[in-house]
């Protein structure tokens, strides 16, 4: 019988006992019927705050916004953001809590920033002496590795740690190797799943798809995502704006059919792709018509995302004289096209055959460098 780690609270809530309970969550923190996990904590232990990642407690936020701390009246307990003025939990934050918690779903991908909400927690927690306990969860991508180990010299909150693009590891596993491999070392227990397997799909699994931010609404463009995240440091829309987000690319100046006919001879396994127009209303190109290809994910299990994404970026590159990568947000910033792909490499346009054969010796080196932190076996 599967169960989340949530789902096994009872048999853990000797690590709550007499202790005062912070909570890192948002709405994807939830058991197997859908009870959110802030709500079984506060039935359960003594709950006295929460947190919340990017996109908020409530997950309505946009990416990138900053999100205000306040007071939930429900809970009657202060929630305070870890994606505004702070991005850890400070000591004033921490006054009231004993033991702190991490319970949400992530999608996988090293640009994805609930990652580092989480080190960045457990960061605080081994400086304030408290216990940091997570809640186990699948990884939706399943657990192939696939990309390169970041650049530390291109480090930022979309790739803090030097890990693959598609690390293929849960979230507890994750926390495992942070706080042993990348020296953290505060007092972490992981609470593991029951009945997980390496080689079962999410959808095997008898719980729903909740979206983990406003953009990766399907668990398909939770796969798509790990292509086309490298388009938001270009001038190429995302498809943010649209009904989907990561799964559609395009921009004004792209001639659909051209580009698709081009991506078709790719012959990407796993994908069909056709020509879109498109009308964002948000972010990139906002109210422009815009022209590209829409990705169909018909077998995850031989797609291989980041490789495509950036065969992709680079057909666009070579082809339309208006493609730019976007500038840095600060001066003497790191360009986001480099944050995202954890080097310069893909921007400098280094030959895409010599960028993937970096992949196989990292996506090695990567996997040796894991092994000792799996929790779980395949069938």
């Amino acid at each position: 019988m599967f169960k989340l780690g949530i789902d096994r609270i009872d048999e853990f809530l000797h690590l709550f006992e007499n202790k005062r309970v912070g909570l890192i969550t948002n709405p994807t923190g939830v058991n197997s019927k859908l009870e959110l996990t802030a709500d079984i904590l506060n039935r359960k232990v003594n709950l006295t705050t929460l947190f919340g990642p990017e996109h908020g407690i409530r997950g309505d936020a946009e990416a990138g916004v900053k999100v205000e701390s306040y007071f939930d009246k429900k809970l009657n307990i202060e929630v305070h953001s870890l994606y505004g003025q702070n991005r850890r939990p400070n000591q004033e934050m921490l006054k009231d809590v004993d033991v702190l918690v991490f319970d949400m779903q992530d999608v996988g991908a090293r640009f994805y920033t609930y990652i580092y909400t989480m080190s960045h927690a457990m960061q605080a927690a081994k400086e304030n002496n408290i216990p940091f306990v997570v809640f186990d969860r699948p990884n939706p991508v399943g657990h192939k590795l696939e990309g390169n180990i970041l650049d530390l010299t291109y480090r930022s909150f979309v790739g803090y740690y030097p890990i693959l693009q598609r690390y293929g590891m849960t979230i507890g596993e994750l926390a495992l190797y942070f706080n042993t491999e990348q020296g953290i070392g505060c007092d972490l227990t992981v609470v593991p799943m029951q009945g997980y397997s390496y080689d079962k799909d999410y959808t095997e699994y008898d719980i729903p798809w909740l979206a983990p931010s406003p953009n990766i609404p399907t668990l398909d463009s939770a796969h798509i995502y790990l292509a086309t995240c490298v388009f938001e440091g270009t001038n190429v829309s995302e498809g943010r704006g649209t009904t989907r987000p990561f799964s559609m690319i395009g921009a004004p100046f792209i001639d659909a059919d051209d580009l698709a006919a081009k991506v078709a001879k790719l012959n990407t396994p796993g994908i069909l792709v056709r020509p879109v127009h498109f009308i964002p209303n948000m972010s990139k190109h906002e109210g422009v018509n815009c022209s590209g290809i829409e990705i169909f994910l018909r077998d995850k299990n031989v797609f291989e995302p980041v490789k495509f994404g950036y065969k992709l970026l680079d057909i666009i590159r070579k082809d339309y004289k208006e493609f730019e990568f976007r500038v840095p947000w600060s001066e003497g910033g790191k360009q986001m096209i480099d944050l995202l792909t954890g080097d310069n490499k893909l921007k400098t346009n280094v030959d895409l055959d010599l960028i993937f054969d970096g992949f196989k010796q990292d996506e090695k080196t990567f996997e040796q460098s894991i092994r000792r932190f799996k929790l779980y076996e395949k069938i």
